[in-house]
């Protein structure tokens, strides 16, 4: 990444290929910028702290160690690499007014957003798998999800996100462009790089559609079974109080998936069909999709899960008498 003004250019064979994008601020907000970056480093700190604490907090706590927990840990882990993706070219942007991203550099950020995005998404779902299991049947819960059961489910999610979209920054760099070079954010997006492009981007758009349904699109429909399958086995318990208990469990994860199928639905649905979007709009939505999550999640589960907010304190007042 380097400051630049200028859109270089090279001649590959028989096609143009730019040698750097310009990434883009918040439309008709530049000179605000500065002032702008305040709340994204108040963003990106919550993130990269509050997941490093929640992990933290997980690893150093035995009670803890159990299916719902690792879970919460892969997420935590996830919404890092997330704001860490982002962060460099965001905050390059807003501080340095560096605009400048080299084409593989693109590329590579671009795979690693969207591979990370993937991995959220399988995530919620293995969540929202384990909370079926846990109310519906509690007592198998433990023989179910295992400890090696749930490095498998790991290893299986990442994997299915590094394969399923291993192909995309081959299908970008087969392709023409000629022009224009700025991108619509500070970050790399798929859609944004591909309608750069004055090539055919027709098999693009199709694999990318088709990756889109099969991985998050499955995984939302899959989320929402889940949890029709979750309220039929509350309805049947017999007493308001057990009902309210098996819901409670349940808050932190809805307001995760909320959190982050919301506006990535919302950015999917403006880069397919939104071509009288303000900028501004699609700008602030893809800001959503990737910022607040990370930010919002370790919050939602400090405040909601009471383990979590037990360890903290403990962990707290332990350092706290350490001082003394």
């Amino acid at each position: 990444m380097e400051h630049d003004s200028h859109t270089p250019w090279e001649f590959n064979g028989s096609f143009h290929q730019p040698s750097a994008f310009l990434m883009m601020g918040i439309p008709g907000l530049e000179a605000l910028h500065p002032w702008i970056s305040i709340p994204f480093c108040a963003l990106y700190l919550t993130a990269l702290l509050g997941n490093c604490v929640i992990l933290f907090i997980i690893r150093r706590t035995p009670s803890l160690h159990e299916p719902m927990y690792y879970f919460l840990s892969m997420l935590a882990v996830t919404d890092l690499g997330l704001a860490l993706c982002t962060l460099p070219t965001t905050l390059g942007l807003f501080w340095f007014d560096v605009r400048r991203i080299g084409f593989d550099a693109c590329l590579a950020q671009m795979y690693f957003i969207h591979i990370l995005s993937f991995i959220e998404s399988s995530v919620l779902l293995a969540m929202a798998f384990d909370r079926f299991i846990a109310i519906s049947h509690p007592l198998r819960h433990p023989a179910i999800l295992t400890k090696s059961t749930v490095l498998k489910i790991g290893l299986a999610i990442v994997l299915r996100g590094m394969v399923s979209l291993l192909p995309i920054p081959f299908l970008l760099k087969r392709l023409t462009y000629c022009g224009k070079t700025e991108l619509s954010h500070s970050f790399c997006f798929h859609p944004d790089i591909m309608n750069l492009a004055c090539a055919d981007i027709k098999v693009n758009v199709f694999y990318g559609m088709i990756i889109l349904l099969s991985t998050v699109g499955m995984d939302f429909i899959f989320i929402v079974l889940s949890y029709i399958l979750i309220i039929r086995t509350v309805v049947s318990l017999t007493t308001k109080e057990e009902c309210l208990k098996a819901l409670n469990t349940c808050v932190s994860h809805i307001c995760a998936v909320l959190v982050f199928f919301i506006p990535m639905i919302g950015l999917s649905m403006i880069h397919r069909f939104g071509k009288n979007v303000p900028p501004l709009v699609n700008t602030l939505v893809a800001y959503t999709y990737l910022i607040i999550p990370p930010a919002l999640n370790p919050v939602i589960y400090s405040i909601k899960s009471t383990h979590i907010r037990e360890a903290l304190l403990r962990a707290l007042c332990r350092k706290r008498g350490s001082d003394w």
